[in-house]
C-alpha cells in the first residue's frame, strides 16, 4: 500500500490535533494562531474545533505571555507556545533560560516545566537582520532546554508529539521553507524519539551531517555528488540537543570525512560543536580536515542580490564534498531565467510571514 503523504505544515497540525484531542491539559497559545492564515496552516481550525480557551491568541507580549505559559505548565498544563519568528522570541529568552530551563535542576528534579516553544526561522521576502535569524545554538547552549529541529513531515509530527509530552522545555524550530514540502506520514499517534540522529542516506566517502532545512539541501548535494563518483553520507541531526554524538562519531568512522552544514552562524554555532566532535572522538579517523558550510559571519542582509551570497546551498554543500574528498570546487553556473528569487524556495512560495 503506497504511504500516506502529508506537507511538513500538515504533519504539524495532525500532531497538535492529536495531542489536544488525547490530553485535555495541552493548550495552544501564540499570536496569530487562530489567524485565518494558522501560522503557516499549523494551526488552522485547531480554535473551532477545540475552543477559544484551548487555542488562543495572544498580545504583542512576548516575555509576559511567556511567562504565563510556564506558570499554566507548573500548574499542570502542557502549554504549546507559537512565536511565528525565532527573533520574537528574544524578548522572552529570561523565561525561557532563567526560568523554565532551570526549574527542575533547582528544585532537585520535582517539578518539571512541561512547555514546547515552536519557532520559526528561514529566510524570505527580504526579511533581513532582524527577521531571519536561525539562533539555535543559543538555545542548545543552556542546560535544561531541549532543541528539536526536524526536516522532514514525519519528524516533523514524531518529534513535536514527543516535545509535547516531555516533562521539561522544548524548543521547536521550524524553517520556514520546510512548509510546502511532501513526504510520508503515518497515521495516528507516534513518538520520534528526542536526542537520535539519523542516517538518511547511506555513503562511503564522506559524511554530512546536517539540520533542518539544510537536511534537504544536503540530501540534494549528496545527489549531484553521487553523479560524480563521491558516495556521501547525509546524517540527520534532527535533534541540536541533547545531541547525538554516537551516530555522528560512527558515520565518521566509517567515511573518514566530515563537512558540517548549518543554518546559522559559523562562530559558536552547530557546525563549530559537531566539528569540535570530530576532533575529540574521531580524530584518527579523519583523512582531511573537517568543513564547515554555514552562513556568511555577518547579519542577514535583505537584498536578492546579496542573498544569494549569505545563504548557503546546494552548490556550497557540494564544493565542500569535493574539498574534503580532495578535488578543485566547480564554478557556480550564473541564474536563469524562471529560477526562483534567491529568498524563495521555489516560485509558488507564498508569504508574508
Amino acid at each position: 500500500m503506497k504511504p500516506r503523504t502529508l506537507r511538513y505544515c500538515q504533519a504539524i497540525h495532525e500532531a497538535l490535533d492529536l495531542s489536544l484531542a488525547r490530553d485535555p491539559s495541552v493548550y495552544v497559545m501564540g499570536l496569530g494562531v487562530p489567524d485565518p492564515k494558522g501560522v503557516f496552516e499549523t494551526t488552522l481550525g485547531l480554535a473551532e474545533k477545540f475552543g477559544s480557551q484551548r487555542v488562543l491568541d495572544m498580545p504583542a507580549s512576548e516575555n509576559g505571555m511567556t511567562g504565563i505559559a510556564i506558570g499554566s505548565a507548573l500548574a499542570g498544563m502542557r502549554p504549546v507556545l507559537v512565536h511565528q519568528r525565532l527573533d520574537f522570541a528574544i524578548l522572552a529568552m529570561d523565561q525561557m533560560v532563567n526560568q523554565a530551563a532551570k526549574w527542575c535542576y533547582m528544585f532537585g528534579g520535582q517539578q518539571g516545566v512541561p512547555l514546547v516553544v515552536r519557532m520559526i526561522v528561514g529566510r524570505g521576502w527580504g526579511q533581513g537582520s532582524q527577521h531571519a535569524q536561525s539562533l539555535q545554538s543559543w538555545f542548545a547552549h543552556v542546560p535544561g532546554l531541549k532543541v528539536i529541529m526536524p526536516a522532514t513531515p514525519h519528524d516533523a509530527k514524531g518529534l513535536l508529539i514527543a516535545a509535547i509530552e516531555d516533562n521539561n522545555p522544548v524548543i521547536s524550530i521550524e524553517h520556514r521553507w520546510l512548509f510546502n514540502i511532501e513526504g510520508p506520514v503515518p497515521e495516528g499517534h507516534y513518538r520520534e524519539p528526542i536526542g537520535q540522529a539519523r542516517v538518511i542516506r547511506p555513503g562511503r566517502d564522506l559524511t554530512i551531517v546536517a539540520v533542518s532545512h539544510m537536511t534537504i539541501e544536503s540530501l540534494r548535494a549528496a545527489e549531484v555528488l553521487a553523479e560524480q563518483g563521491i558516495e556521501a553520507e547525509v546524517v540527520d541531526l534532527r535533534t541540536v540537543r541533547p545531541l547525538d554524538r554516537a551516530t555522528i562519531l560512527q558515520s565518521i568512522a566509517k567515511t573518514s570525512r566530515l563537512v558540517a552544514v548549518d543554518t546559522g552562524w559559523p562562530s559558536c554555532g552547530v557546525s563549530a560543536e559537531i566539528v569540535a566532535l570530530a576532533a575529540e572522538g574521531a580524530w584518527s579517523a579523519l583523512k582531511a580536515p573537517p568543513v564547515r558550510v554555514t552562513l556568511a559571519d555577518c547579519s542577514s542582509p535583505s537584498t536578492p542580490a546579496l542573498a544569494r551570497r549569505f545563504f548557503p546551498r546546494v552548490h556550497d554543500i557540494v564544493n565542500a564534498g569535493r574539498r574534503v574528498v580532495g578535488l578543485e570546487p566547480l564554478t557556480e553556473r550564473a541564474p536563469a531565467a524562471g529560477d526562483p528569487p534567491a529568498d524563495v524556495p521555489d516560485n509558488d512560495f507564498r508569504g508574508p510571514f
